[in-house]
């Protein structure tokens, strides 16, 4: 994939780059496999925002991607590469011997007319599915299983790909693109191969309009505002904090872990950090 680059026509245009879709085979999606995309704005199903700065886009459908590869042994024929407005990573269809349509995220070198497969013992090659246990060390793999059935739940935006480094007892320990090194279990499915559209992680959007296409409200500086909306707020002039920076509801913003203990932390090896 290109990047598109375009006339110096606005300021906004000037130092613009966009997607070029030379890989796409067809425009239209499979309908059979669309769903509707209700926006929720950032809301939880009591409607409270909590997630801040969301709502508006452009309108979308999902598109149902297989993630589980549970088609054991049987071969698919790739039938179109298409867009996916709802993911960085391009979408393949493929059309299965037994009749049924699916997409799978495309690696990268698909092409029209490939044959994939899933099963225990398949080929390594893009786009084929197998345990992590059947798996060659050094082999480059993504939409990785988190737990065993559960379908593929990491490494599946554009450009990335996690490496498989070595085999130990029960647990396979691969490589995140975020540089942790993460135990496995063997039984955990995997798709070989990098993911398409690497150069997605280069394009430039240009103008602010382009970041409201795609769902993100403007962000305000809380040191902007005035005390009663914001801790930073107020003073003559600008003002420094005075404090810990924190966030809108007074919680510590930086320093303060977020997250819940996960009892899978003992699997990282080496952290990303």
């Amino acid at each position: 994939m290109g990047l598109k680059t375009y006339g110096p026509t606005s300021p906004g245009r000037r130092f613009r780059t966009g997607a070029g879709f030379e890989e796409l085979t067809r425009a239209t999606p499979e309908k059979s496999l669309l769903v509707p995309l209700k926006k929720k704005a950032g809301r939880n199903s009591r409607g409270v925002i909590t997630v801040r700065h969301r709502g508006g886009g452009s309108k979308r459908k999902l598109r149902l991607v297989d993630f589980k590869r549970d088609k054991i042994m049987v071969p698919g024929k790739v039938a179109s590469v298409e867009y996916d407005p709802n993911r960085s990573a391009r979408i393949a269809l493929i059309h299965y011997a037994d009749g049924e349509k699916r997409y799978i995220i495309a690696p990268l070198g698909i092409k029209l007319g490939d044959t994939i497969q899933a099963g225990e013992d398949v080929d390594i090659r893009p786009g084929n599915a197998l345990p992590l246990e059947s798996i060659p060390a050094g082999t480059l793999v993504h939409n990785v299983e988190f737990e065993p059935g559960k379908g593929g739940k990491l490494v599946r935006s554009a450009g990335n790909a996690a490496q498989t480094v070595s085999k130990e007892g029960r647990y396979v320990v691969l490589k995140l693109p975020s540089g942790e090194l993460r135990k496995f279990h063997h039984r955990c499915w995997a798709t070989i191969g990098q993911i398409g559209n690497i150069d997605h992680e280069n394009i430039r959007l240009g103008k602010a309009g382009s970041k409201r296409w795609s769902g993100w409200r403007p962000v305000v500086r809380g040191s902007a505002m005035t005390p009663r909306d914001h801790p930073h707020g107020g003073g003559e002039g600008r003002a420094p904090r005075g404090m810990p920076p924190k966030t809108p509801w007074g919680k510590p913003a930086l320093g303060p872990k977020t997250r819940r203990r996960r009892n899978s932390d003992n699997m990282i090896i080496r952290r990303r950090k």
